[in-house]
C-alpha cells in the first residue's frame, strides 16, 4: 500500500526517513553526506514524487522506493 508523505505527522515522516537513510547497505556513492543532507535529499524526492512510501500490511514494514520501480 502506498502512503502519501503528507498523510504522516512531520515527526513520523522524519523518523521514517532517518531510519531509511541509516540502514546498512544504503549507498550514497563516493561522496560523504551528513544525516541531515541524506534526510533532505529523500524528503525532496518524496515531495517531488520521485520516491514513494510503501507499507506492507502483511509484514507491518515501511520502505521508501524510487517511483520508477513500481
Amino acid at each position: 500500500m502506498q502512503i502519501p508523505p503528507e498523510a504522516l505527522q512531520p515527526e513520523t515522516l522524519r523518523a521514517l526517513i532517518e531510519e531509511f537513510v541509516s540502514r546498512d547497505g544504503t549507498d550514497y556513492g563516493e561522496q560523504e553526506m551528513s544525516l541531515e543532507e541524506k534526510v533532505s535529499q529523500v524528503s525532496r524526492q518524496l515531495s517531488s514524487g520521485q520516491a514513494v512510501i510503501l507499507f506492507s500490511e502483511s509484514t507491518g514494514l515501511c520502505n521508501i522506493v524510487p517511483k520508477e520501480l513500481l
